[in-house]
Parts: structure tokens; sequence; C-alpha cells
């Protein structure tokens, strides 16, 4: 339970410092740009890498009471969130008018992931681990807006062809996640 808190202390509070302005100023004019990003990326890194192994403990746990027993179509209803938030995720970083459409496209990912596995999953840990990854998401997306932060792109735009791209790229991703992806990270198979 320790690890798992641990890593999503680290996590959160790396990814809340850009959330005020005046801290991470102060943090980016101590540590320098590089330095600034260097704590934030090894910071969300450790915590990441907590995270993951503390839930992989946490879901056999004794504490990890069940709260609820999902449905078999809430399952159904995950797989079918998790492909736009699949392409969401690569529009991130690719410049189209998915990512000019979604104004914050891993936010809107993350919430998406997020809700999916809070649907599927009525376990403690997976409620406090999709729930905190949903409440940020909805939290950021609104600190993004009064900041008017516009994310790793910038004001980049692009056309059609980076639209496919997105798209394809997004739907690769999906089906990788689903036959290989999920089992070798989570240690669930998803396929069978």
């Amino acid at each position: 339970m320790l690890i798992f808190l641990a890593g999503l202390i680290l996590f959160f509070g790396a990814h809340l410092v850009p959330t005020f302005p005046a801290v991470r100023a102060n943090l980016r004019l101590k540590l320098g740009e590089m330095g600034y990003k260097l704590l934030f990326g090894l910071v969300s890194l450790v915590g990441i890498v907590l995270v993951v192994k503390g839930f992989g403990v946490a879901r056999t746990a004794d504490w990890n009471m069940v709260l609820w027993t999902p449905p078999v179509w809430t399952k159904h209803i995950a797989f079918a969130l998790m492909l736009p938030a699949f392409i969401l995720l690569v529009a991130t970083y690719v410049p189209s008018q998915i990512h000019t459409r979604a104004k914050h496209p891993m936010l809107a990912a993350v919430k998406i992931w997020a809700l999916a596995h809070l649907i599927a999953n009525g376990d403690l840990a997976g409620v406090i681990l999709f729930g905190s990854f949903l409440a940020y998401g909805v939290y950021d997306r609104i600190s993004v807006k009064k900041r008017g932060a516009l994310g790793p792109l910038g004001a980049k735009r692009g056309g059609v062809r980076n639209d496919v791209i997105v798209v394809v790229a997004g739907v690769l991703l999906y089906g990788l996640m689903l036959k290989y992806g999920h089992a070798w990270l989570i240690g669930v198979a998803l396929l069978r």
C-alpha cells in the first residue's frame, strides 16, 4: 500500500506543480529550465514506476476489497472507450485537426482511460488508482484553461494527412495493447 500511495503522491505532486504558475516559475528560476525539466521527469518516472509496481501488489493484497462486481458488459464499454483514448494520446504529439479540436488531447485521453477502467473494475485499489487519475484529469483541464497552457505542441496545427496518421497510429497502439501490452505491463491478458 505504501509503495502504491508513494507513487501516486510523487506522480501527482510533480504534475500539480505546473498548475501553480508561481511555484513553477520559482522552481524554473532556481533550477534553470533544463534542471526543472530533469527534476520533473525524474520525479514523474519514479512515481509512475512505483504506481505500477504498487498497484500490481495492491491488486492481490488483503486490504484490496471488492466494492462492487462490475457486470461483464462494462468490460465491453471499457474496450470501446480505449480506442478514442489511444487516438487522443497520439494526437497529443502530432499536430492535427484532432489535436486542435480536442485542445488538450492528453488530458482527454487520461480522463477516458480512467473512466473506462473505473467502469470495468470494482476493487478498492482500482478505485484509488483510476479515481485519482480521473480527478486529476478534470482538475488539470480546468487549470489549463485558466492558465491558457497550450501543451507540448503549442499552437501548431496540422491537416487531414496528420489526422490519418493519428488515427492509424492510435488504432495500431490500441491493437498492440489489447494483444500484448496490457498482459506485459499490467499482468492481465485482455484477449485469450
